[in-house]
């Protein structure tokens, strides 16, 4: 049996800014670097044992899976097949510029948005097969793999099944943790993102009476 922790990285400046990333390497931003280590005390208070950690090649997702590699002593071992989708052309555009520039591939989105391929990138269909590729190389056990958005909804669809674009409707928070069974297709646990609860910075036992 394989268990997926599959966690989406830390926040960057192009998330607020809402502006396609895709393959471009874009870093932390210093709330995203908060947000990791953050996951990483999380994680490292869990008592759980995890056997491998894997994160895209991609510097989000690098800089996110560094603080969890120095808590759990586990060596990081990065692969282009967890990085996000291929936006091509669309990459460092706001979706109001993706409009504008090129509104076929808009139109031809929403009729299909699993398999309409991005300007000069992939399809969603695209990044499935080769995170299916991947997943299938996994030895048993349980293990991190520090990602992206679209490759855990892509994950979720296959993992249940989902028909139409019921995939879009996940909202996948910066370092939230969404955790699957395989070969079951057991979905655990969907964007779980309780360590960035900020009630937890000033709560105390003394302030509760």
């Amino acid at each position: 049996m394989k268990e997926l922790w599959l966690i989406r990285h830390g926040e960057t400046e192009w998330n607020v800014k809402r502006r396609f990333q895709g393959h471009l390497d874009v870093p932390l931003s210093p709330a995203g670097i908060g947000q990791a280590f953050r996951l990483a005390q999380r994680l490292s208070r869990s008592q759980l044992s995890f056997h491998r950690l894997y994160a895209s090649d991609l510097r989000r997702a690098r800089e996110t899976a560094e603080p969890l590699a120095a808590v759990l002593g586990l060596p990081l071992e990065t692969t282009p097949l967890l990085r996000e989708i291929d936006v091509g052309v669309l990459a460092g555009l706001s979706r109001e510029e993706a409009e504008a520039r090129y509104p076929e591939f808009i139109r031809a989105a929403q009729r299909d948005p699993w398999h309409t391929p991005r300007p000069g990138g992939e399809s969603m269909a695209d990044l499935a097969r080769r995170l299916e590729a991947f997943l299938e190389t996994l030895p048993a056990g349980r293990h991190l793999l520090v990602t992206h958005g679209g490759v855990i909804r892509a994950a979720l669809k296959m993992a249940l099944d989902l028909e139409g674009d019921a995939w879009r409707r996940f909202h996948i928070p910066n370092t939230s943790i969404t955790r699957i069974l395989l070969p079951e297709r057991e979905v655990l646990a969907v964007s779980d993102s309780a360590h960035l609860e900020t009630w937890a910075d000033w709560l105390s036992d003394e302030s509760v009476k």
